[in-house]
């Protein structure tokens, strides 16, 4: 029915009918026939994150065993990694930087052999892709799967920047015509559900509006996602949050194997810790 960013708009519509108000301040529109697929459809772009794969090295991480771990980036951390960039580079969000970041350190932590295909996919809200722009009070699905596609080889021995810059060209890659397209396909393929095996999905909700839900008692204390989902080794989300020091940050839960989240957490410990002075205690982590 809705995309996170449509959730907020229909729970800040709650909140303000809660608190008073006769109407919503953004009236709500349904207009589903704007993302309708074109007659006759026509897939005009690569859509490689709906690609079916078969899993010939094993590569789906088993749910057994798995260690569950959320991970604070506030102002440091985020300058040490971005340190860690050429100046041209450094330009980039903090989206983009963390998500180059994890999908490298995660790649590392797994092991894989050097040929073994690995894939990033971030969701991208396209309301503001199209001309004109969805309605501000759109609150149904418009939001799209652009993947990095690299081998793990690639991945781990090329520096940070090359992670970075693929993420980058991702996010690029979504436009009018690549949700016209999207479209077209749910429809010639009969709705598939995006590739799983070799994948990694992060989703930053840092500004989706959930946590300014008012119901008439005070903004909400978080706001996010209640579980970690129906496949949680392959998915992140970015969240809004404050450490210890009540500076504000990022979230970020990341579920693995056991023996992988070591190296992870290695890995990230070391990226951080190279570049900056040591803090008490490295990486902030907590179980989940």
């Amino acid at each position: 029915m809705s995309d996170a960013a449509g959730l907020a708009l229909f729970m800040s519509a709650l909140g303000e009918i809660a608190r008073g108000m006769n109407k919503p301040s953004i009236p709500p529109v349904w207009r589903r026939e704007l993302l309708n697929a074109r007659d006759p459809p026509r897939v005009t772009c690569t859509h490689r994150e709906y690609e079916q794969l078969p899993d010939t090295k094993g590569t789906i991480i088993p749910l057994d065993d798995m260690a569950n771990r959320s991970f604070f980036f506030g102002p440091r951390e985020v300058s040490a990694i971005r340190g860690l960039l050429p100046l041209h580079l450094r330009q980039f969000s903090n989206f983009e930087i963390l998500t180059a970041c994890l999908w490298r350190c995660r790649t590392i932590a797994l092991q894989l052999d050097n040929d073994e295909e690995v894939r990033l996919i971030c969701i991208v809200n396209a309301r503001a892709k199209f001309d004109p722009p969805l309605p501000s009070g759109y609150y149904g699905n418009a939001f799209a799967f652009p993947i990095a596609v690299t081998t793990a080889g690639k991945l781990c021995e090329n520096p940070l920047g090359y992670a970075l810059e693929l993420v980058r060209k991702a996010k690029a890659d979504v436009t009018q015509e690549y949700m016209h397209s999207m479209a077209d396909l749910m429809v010639t393929k009969g709705r598939p559900h995006f590739t799983v095996g070799r994948s990694y999905l992060l989703t930053d909700l840092t500004h989706a509006g959930l946590r300014e839900v008012d119901f008439g008692w005070g903004k909400a204390v978080y706001g996010g996602p209640a579980d970690k989902g129906e496949i949680p080794s392959v998915a992140s989300y970015y969240l809004r949050s404050k450490n210890a020091k009540e500076e504000e940050g990022i979230v970020i839960p990341v579920c693995l194997p056991s023996y992988a989240m070591e190296r992870f957490i290695k890995e990230l410990d070391n990226m951080l810790n190279n570049h900056v002075p040591p803090a008490k205690g490295g990486v902030t982590i907590s179980s989940l």
